[in-house]
């Protein structure tokens, strides 16, 4: 099997490099029959922003993947739900998220309470090593990328993988027009 890769990157086994993921990404992978088509490449963590590590390792915007908290509540209960787009986008949080999580707000978690609840660093988070029972809403326009580029839950590396897997991790929501 090939791993996925991008021409400016080398890519490695996602699951020979636990050193390049969060504790929980590594933890996920391990368990996760797709995590053999999952590569890591290691990238300076100055340049994980989206924006500015698809400009300086040449990736385009349409194959990257953000993925962003958000919670709401409805009769005392927090729904909380990771919304993973495509990156030329924005989630569709005040009209369809929060429909989806049936709340009558919803916002972005406080970066401080993802970084601890998630156990990624700010600016790595991803949706694979989520704790249990979070849904994970994804953008359908990834599902067709070859290659999707998401963070790997440190800001040093980043993970590829076949865009069709996304629907394969625990709690995954395959979700039309969820990035606008």
């Amino acid at each position: 099997m090939t791993l996925p890769s991008l021409a400016a990157l080398t890519s490695l086994p996602a699951t020979d490099r636990p050193d390049l993921l969060a504790a929980p990404v590594a933890a996920a992978l391990a368990a996760w029959p797709g995590a053999a088509e999952v590569a890591v490449v290691e990238i300076d963590p100055d340049l994980a922003d989206t924006a500015a590590m698809s400009e300086a390792y040449d990736v385009a915007m349409t194959a990257s993947g953000n993925c962003v908290v958000v919670a709401g509540a409805r009769a005392g209960e927090e729904r909380v739900a990771a919304c993973v787009v495509r990156a030329d986008t924005r989630a569709d949080v005040n009209t369809l998220v929060r429909k989806l999580l049936d709340v009558r707000k919803a916002s972005f978690l406080p970066m401080d309470r993802a970084v601890a609840e998630t156990g990624m660093e700010h600016g790595g988070i991803t949706p694979v090593g989520l704790p249990e029972g979070w849904r994970v809403l994804v953008h359908e326009a990834l599902l067709d990328e070859p290659v999707v580029v998401l963070g790997s839950g440190v800001r040093r590396s980043k993970l590829l993988l076949p865009g069709r897997l996304l629907v394969d991790l625990p709690g995954a929501e395959v979700v039309p027009d969820l990035g606008r």
